[in-house]
This record gives C-alpha cells, sequence and structure tokens, in this order.
C-alpha cells in the first residue's frame, strides 16, 4: 500500500492530468472536499469530480507543482502552488466569469486524511481573491 504522501499527491496527480478515472480511485466513496477558497462543501466522489471538471474547463492547463509535503499519522499535507492559464468560463456562486486568456499562479495547502489507502478527506485552502485579482475580476 503506497505511503499517505504518496497517495495525497496521486489524487492531485489525477487533476493535473484531468484524469477523472484516476481521480475517482484516489477517493473513497464517501469522501468529503472542503474548498475553502469558494466555501464549498462537497460529499462523496462524485460531486468532487464535478468541481474539479469545473476548474478544469476554466484553466485547463491548470496543475499544481509541488513545494512542500507533510505527514503525520493518517495526515498528510501538501504545499501546492497552482498555474495556469484562464482560458474557459469560470462558475461562480454570483455568475459566470469569461475567459480572461490570463495567467494564474496561486498559492495553495491541501490537507488529506487517508483511509484505507483512499483521500477520506480533503480540505483545499487558497486566496480566491489573489485568483480573481489575476484573472481581472477583483481590484486589490
Amino acid at each position: 500500500m503506497p505511503n499517505i504522501i504518496e497517495t495525497a499527491k496521486a489524487a492531485t496527480v489525477a487533476y493535473n492530468d484531468k484524469n477523472w478515472d484516476k481521480v475517482k480511485a484516489a477517493f473513497a466513496e464517501n469522501s468529503v472536499y472542503d474548498e475553502k477558497g469558494t466555501g464549498r462543501r462537497l460529499q462523496g466522489v462524485k460531486q468532487i469530480i464535478e468541481a474539479w471538471q469545473g476548474w478544469g474547463k476554466a484553466i485547463p492547463d491548470s496543475k499544481a507543482t509541488f513545494v512542500a509535503e507533510h505527514a503525520s499519522g493518517d495526515t498528510a499535507v501538501l504545499e501546492v502552488v497552482w498555474k495556469g492559464v484562464h482560458t474557459g468560463p469560470l462558475q461562480t456562486p454570483t455568475g459566470t466569469i469569461p475567459a480572461s486568456n490570463k495567467r494564474i499562479e496561486v498559492p495553495a495547502c491541501q490537507v488529506f486524511k487517508i483511509e484505507g489507502g483512499k483521500v477520506k478527506s480533503l480540505t483545499h485552502y487558497f486566496d480566491m481573491a489573489t485568483l480573481l485579482a489575476q484573472i481581472g475580476a477583483f481590484k486589490r
């Protein structure tokens, strides 16, 4: 069985590759995804994949670069930087932000709880204001 860092990274790499079958395989069926930047809290792998596909449509080349990793017990913490170009519509609670064709570079932290070799929960911290400012949807 892979260690918890490898298990956590596998989920993020699957997103990087936009490989939804691998995303599904990485998560427990009843997993929870808490996306602090948007306030979304999703239950179940189906909802998680739908949310991640939305990000993939808005920023098709989006990828996380791993900066640091930490593990303790059943918890893995990955520090990442998200990079890509906003070339598709970004769905938000207040409406759709059209493609800006602007590059994003957003630092983030992902906290994974691993159970039985799968992601049981993922809390994803990132600064949505930074992302919105970078695509021109928000002025600082």
